[in-house]
């Protein structure tokens, strides 16, 4: 079976890696961003998450400010800006900002999860449950800032006003599926790490997309953790970084991305493990014609129109040369159609 032509991102959380600075981290997340836009990449998208050590993309906005500067024609944006967590009149003063700076490449990409834990999520707003459980009103108000309707309101966002920055709806579960297709919008799911709900999501949001002056057909962008090596020992070995991060996050032992080792049966057995093996299903790892055949087959079975990569190795050489094999099995996937 053929496939469409299929666009290619990526997905950074911006990771510390044991031994690195948080300004290194930054420099390295430019750094790669730079390589993308040679690499043919379609957007960079920096997540949003709080009181993690081993995470840097906390001012999510700023750094999309960063990278942006630093490059000259990729599509920069947020995967996501975790709406609850802020005042929908901020975000829009920032993004509106942000694309007059950088007209036509600026992306919005919203989601409603805390991004850390709950009394964290307090810190940052008190209302934080509330905010998340009206998520659609706090979008809708979002939605009216951006919009030149609202140059008479009593409260506005001018800067936001004369700029068009594309939304973005992310999920991990069917509610933003449902939410998505009725606004007419982009779905980005998080299939990296929410693996469970990927099928039926995709199945609400094509069945119920309600064609808008956003968007006249669905768009799909999936996550897919992405770890491309020069053989499939050498990707694996890579691999025991992300598996050790994985298990932090299941041990509430969150530490920073540890250098890669040899595979090991302990690290085999762990992949086994039902929530581990769940969580990484989609986890594409070997040499190009491993991981070739792996995004064809996926492509194929989702149809999705995009894929955005998530990469996490603790050296970025070899993270630049991940991606920079991954854009060549994209090219090569691409032209055979």
């Amino acid at each position: 079976m053929q496939i469409e032509n299929t666009a290619y991102s990526i997905l950074d959380l911006a990771l510390v890696s044991e031994g690195h600075t948080y300004k290194e981290t930054y420099n390295n997340v430019l750094k790669l961003a730079q390589h993308a836009e040679k690499f043919g990449y379609e957007r960079y998208w920096l997540a949003e998450h709080h009181n993690a050590p081993n995470i840097g993309s906390n001012a999510t906005s700023i750094l999309i400010g960063y990278v942006a500067e630093g490059t000259k024609t990729l599509r920069v944006g947020s995967g996501g800006i975790m709406l609850p967590n802020h005042s929908p009149l901020v975000v829009a003063e920032q993004f509106g900002t942000l694309s007059s700076l950088y007209p036509d490449r600026i992306d919005l990409g919203l989601g409603r999860a805390p991004g850390t834990d709950r009394e964290t999520a307090l810190a940052i707003r008190s209302d934080f449950m509330s905010a998340a459980h009206s998520f659609p009103n706090e979008l809708e108000k979002l939605e009216m800032y951006f919009s030149k309707d609202n140059a008479n309101a009593k409260m506005r966002v001018p800067v936001a006003e004369t700029n068009k920055v594309p939304f973005y709806i992310l999920g991990s579960s069917t509610d933003s599926a449902h939410l998505a297709a009725k606004k007419g919008l982009p779905y980005a799911f998080a299939s990296h790490f929410a693996t469970t709900h990927l099928w039926e999501a995709l199945k609400i949001y094509r069945k119920g997309f309600n064609p808008s002056n956003n968007l006249e057909k669905p768009y799909i962008i999936a996550g897919v953790n992405i770890i491309v090596a020069d053989t499939d020992e050498e990707a694996q070995r890579l691999f025991t970084s992300l598996i050790r991060l994985i298990v932090g996050i299941f041990t509430g032992k969150r530490d920073y991305v540890q250098p890669p080792t040899a595979m090991t049966e302990d690290l085999r057995e762990i992949l086994k493990h039902p929530q581990v093996h769940q969580m990484l299903k989609y986890s594409f790892v070997g040499s190009k014609t491993t991981v070739k055949a792996q995004v064809k087959e996926f492509l194929e079975q989702s149809k999705v129109d995009e894929l955005i990569a998530v990469t996490n190795i603790y050296d970025i050489n070899d993270r630049i040369k991940s991606y920079e094999l991954f854009a060549e099995i994209m090219k090569e996937l691409n032209s055979a159609n």
